[in-house]
C-alpha cells in the first residue's frame, strides 16, 4: 500500500492528524507491505509507527516567575500594570485597614486603658467601622486626644 494511505490509516487509529504519524525510516519495506487495519496497528505496537509529541509552550519560566512573586520579587514600578485600585480588591483593602486600626484598638485599650474609656471602646470600634479615621496613627491620635477628625 502507498504510505500516504498508510499515513492516514494509522492517523484514524491514533486519533490525529496525518501530520503527526511519525514512520520509522529503518523499517520502510515493513510499512508498504502493510495492508490493513490490523497490520498497522501491529506496527503501532512494534514501534514502528507513532504518534509525534504536540510540541507546546514550556511552562517553565512562568513557575520561576510566579515562585519569585511568591517571594516578593518582581513587583516593582516597572512591572506593574494597571491603578492601585486595579490590582488590589477594594474590599480586601478596607479588611486589610479596618482589622489594623481594630487591632490598634484593642492595643491602646491595653495600654492606656483611662483615654480609651473616656471616649468609649464601643464608640471607637463603631468610628472604626464608619470609616470615621484614615489609619492606626489617626485612632492613635484620636484616643490621646491630639486630633478630632479625618
Amino acid at each position: 500500500m502507498q504510505s500516504k494511505k498508510v499515513k492516514q490509516l494509522a492517523a484514524k487509529i491514533l486519533n490525529c492528524g496525518t501530520g503527526r504519524v511519525w514512520f520509522s525510516p529503518t523499517d520502510f519495506e515493513k510499512i508498504k507491505s502493510a495492508m490493513t487495519k490490523e497490520d498497522i496497528k501491529e506496527l503501532i505496537k512494534q514501534g514502528v509507527i507513532k504518534k509525534k509529541k504536540i510540541n507546546c509552550q514550556s511552562r517553565g519560566r512562568a513557575r520561576i516567575l510566579k515562585k519569585k512573586k511568591a517571594r516578593g520579587r518582581k513587583k516593582g514600578f516597572g512591572a506593574r500594570r494597571g491603578r492601585k485600585k486595579a490590582r488590589t480588591e477594594t474590599k480586601k483593602r478596607w479588611m486589610k485597614r479596618v482589622r489594623a486600626m481594630r487591632s490598634e484598638l484593642k492595643k491602646l485599650r491595653k495600654e492606656n486603658p483611662k483615654a480609651v474609656e473616656k471616649i468609649g471602646y464601643r464608640k471607637l470600634y463603631k468610628m472604626v467601622k464608619g470609616n470615621f479615621f484614615k489609619g492606626k496613627k489617626y485612632v492613635a491620635a484620636f484616643v490621646e486626644g491630639k486630633k478630632t477628625k479625618r
